[in-house]
């Protein structure tokens, strides 16, 4: 398993693939919110929180037809799935590639624009602590999502509707922790929720992915 997460990771240096594509999409989509909303303080820092969270999102979303496509297309997947090692394993190792490869990078560098968004220093640290604790299921939901459309012609379409009602709670619970901690409320239900959403898919979604696999293969 620490194989093919050394390759995924070293084929996504290589290629420049989901690494680039992903952070330069939410880099690209904050900095351009406030040519859209105006540059009063008060609107960027009222609205900061659900921007990042929503640019993480679509940022996840842009780079999931990656994560067994190519598996797909040069038969490892079928390797994979014949390998003494379960496919839900695997598929676990490839999702954690993914939020190596998307997640990873989103939390180090959002920081920096949540100052460019006016976001308030209190509620900076809340910020890194939702989407490190919120971005790992976004990537294990949408190899979820990536599994049942492989091998499928054109399928990001709909993988991506099969998604995004998926990712609903991860959104409203990871922007909820630091709205309300600027509001000066507890943090400790949307928090408690959002670990929830996050250990519930690391559980049970590569079980499902790994059937979704199977299904595929045969």
């Amino acid at each position: 398993m620490i194989s093919l997460l050394k390759r995924d990771l070293l084929v996504a240096s290589r290629s420049g693939g989901a690494l680039t594509l992903s952070i330069s999409f939410f880099l690209i989509m904050i900095v351009l919110v406030p040519f859209g909303v105006g540059e009063d303080p008060l609107i960027l820092g009222a609205i900061a929180t659900g921007i990042i969270w929503v640019a993480a999102l679509l940022s996840c979303l842009l780079t999931l037809d990656r994560i067994f496509q190519l598996d797909f297309e040069d038969g490892t997947l079928e390797l994979l799935a014949t390998a003494p090692v379960p496919i839900e394993a695997a598929a676990l190792v490839k999702a954690l590639s993914h939020w190596l490869t998307t997640g990873l990078p989103i939390i180090i560098v959002s920081p920096v624009l949540g100052l460019l968004l006016n976001l308030p220093e209190g509620g900076m640290r809340w910020l890194i602590i939702s989407l490190t604790i919120g971005t790992p299921s976004l990537s294990i939901i949408g190899s979820f999502g990536a599994a049942l459309t492989v091998g499928l012609k054109r399928g990001g379409l709909l993988l991506s509707l099969l998604v995004l009602p998926l990712y609903i709670p991860t959104l409203i619970f990871g922007a909820a922790v630091v709205n309300r901690e600027l509001l000066g409320l507890s943090v400790a239900t949307p928090l408690i929720f959002l670990t929830a959403v996050s250990a519930l898919s690391v559980a049970l979604l590569p079980l499902a992915t790994g059937y979704a696999l199977k299904i595929n293969l045969k």
